[in-house]
C-alpha cells in the first residue's frame, strides 16, 4: 500500500512565488495545489484537502491573516490544517499578529528552497522525506 503524499496549499498572489514554491516541493514529492488570495483558498479547501498551507500575509480580497482567521474559525477538520506563513514583513510584531492568526510557522521571504522544503517537511512530519 502506497502512502499518498502530502497535500499542500500555496496561498500568495505572486505567480513567480508561487512557482518557485511550487517547483521546490514537487521535487520533494508534494502534491501542490495554488490560491491567489486567501478567499481563493477557503473556495479550495472546501473541495479539496489540504495537509499544510503555505500563506503570504500580503493579499487582494483577503489577506493572509484575515484567512487564517476565518479558517481557525471553521469546524474541523478545516481549522486544524498547519499553517507556514511566508512574508517580506520581519517585524517581530508581525510575527506575533501572524501566530495570533493561527500561523503554525514563519518565514521572513525570500526563502531558500532548501529552507521551505526542510521546514515543509517538519510541519507534515515527513522530515526524513516524502515516501515514494
Amino acid at each position: 500500500m502506497t502512502i499518498p503524499s502530502p497535500r499542500i496549499l500555496i496561498v500568495d498572489d505572486a505567480s513567480l512565488v508561487r512557482r518557485y514554491y511550487r517547483e521546490a516541493l514537487h521535487r520533494a514529492g508534494y502534491d501542490v495545489d495554488e490560491a491567489l488570495n486567501g478567499l481563493e483558498a477557503l473556495e479550495t479547501l472546501l473541495t479539496t484537502p489540504a495537509d499544510l498551507l503555505i500563506v503570504d500575509i500580503n493579499m487582494p480580497k483577503m489577506d493572509g491573516l484575515t484567512f487564517l482567521r476565518t479558517l481557525r474559525r471553521q469546524a474541523m477538520p478545516l481549522a486544524g490544517i498547519p499553517a507556514l506563513v511566508t512574508s517580506t514583513e520581519r517585524r517581530a510584531t508581525d510575527m506575533d499578529a501572524a501566530r495570533a492568526a493561527g500561523a503554525n510557522f514563519y518565514l521572513v521571504k525570500p526563502v531558500s528552497q532548501e529552507m521551505l522544503v526542510r521546514t515543509v517537511g517538519l510541519l507534515c512530519g515527513v522530515a526524513g522525506g516524502v515516501p515514494a
